[in-house]
């Protein structure tokens, strides 16, 4: 593909024009300009960069990066798929480290031509991929001894509640991840997917099984999948679903869950991120399936 070249100059005066407002946030925030040189892309990106007690190093983040709190006051260059050249070039960043899947290919191009370190940090929904993030991230921020630490923490914890969440597999419950009602119409995950990584990882089977990915399902196919609990995440206003509503569905009616009104609902980015928090994700989600005793 052809590099805009034109684009690429535009983007370079959005830089120059634009990075006094960037200084400006950042120094609102007490950070020093100079220690500020990293746009963290991915939710999970962020958390492990404070992990890593890098957060002072945080000069702008993307709009999925919400933990801890403290970063939603840095700038916000928007959301990681759909990100915007002159957006992330005007913040200033030296690094930037980008979630694998962020994008979209044409923004990235536009970075790489403006010779921006960016580093893509792979996805992965196993441990051994939670502790792969960290040392990546660890080693593009240059401390890798804190990175190599703090891998053994997380490791150390993601097995501790793993074994904690095991049981028989007689005594584990069908668990269906519903992401979207949108229409009337349900949005659920099938195999392969975060939802399904972290049923499992915290003791339950995914209901939905026979299909890939994020997935519009019938009536049918809820029924046959038969599901023992309903989870969900947590989102605010009219995009929240209560569980009167989604069990008044035709489709939920039947169900297991329907008949014991079992609704787990938490936080997306600890449910999915699947960074340094992935164990407290486990034992939480365990908890809400089989109490605090299960």
């Amino acid at each position: 593909m052809t590099r805009p070249s034109a684009f690429t100059g535009f983007a370079g005066v959005m830089t120059a024009a634009l990075g006094g407002l960037a200084a400006w946030a950042v120094a609102a925030q007490g950070v020093p300009q100079d220690e500020a040189d990293v746009l963290s892309i991915g939710g999970a990106v962020t958390e492990v960069v404070v992990a890593l007690d890098q957060g002072h190093r945080l000069r702008a983040r993307d709009s999925t990066s919400t933990y801890p709190p403290e970063v939603t006051g840095l700038p916000d260059v928007g959301y990681m798929r759909a990100l915007s050249p002159e957006g992330v070039l005007s913040v200033g960043a030296s690094l930037i480290l980008a979630e694998e899947g962020a994008g979209p290919a044409e923004t990235l191009e536009v970075i790489r031509a403006a010779e921006v370190d960016l580093v893509a940090v792979p996805e992965g929904l196993t441990p051994d991929a939670i502790l792969h993030k960290i040392e990546v991230i660890g080693t593009a921020l240059g401390v890798p001894d804190r990175a190599k630490a703090l891998a053994a923490e997380v490791g150390a914890a993601l097995e501790e509640a793993m074994q904690d969440a095991d049981r028989p597999e007689a005594e584990r419950k069908r668990v269906l991840f519903v992401l979207s009602t949108q229409g009337g119409k349900i949005n659920a995950a099938g195999q392969g997917t975060g939802a399904d990584a972290i049923i499992r990882m915290a003791g339950g089977i995914n209901a939905l099984q026979g299909v890939e990915g994020y997935k519009q399902i019938g009536d049918e196919a809820v029924g046959l999948a038969a599901p023992d609990v309903i989870l969900t995440m947590q989102r605010g206003g009219n995009h929240d679903i209560t569980a009167e509503a989604l069990f008044a569905m035709p489709a939920m009616r039947l169900t297991p869950a329907a008949e014991a009104s079992a609704l787990v609902k938490m936080d997306g980015l600890l449910l999915l991120g699947f960074g340094p928090r992935t164990a407290e994700a486990v034992t939480a989600l365990n908890h809400a399936l089989y109490g605090q005793d299960g």
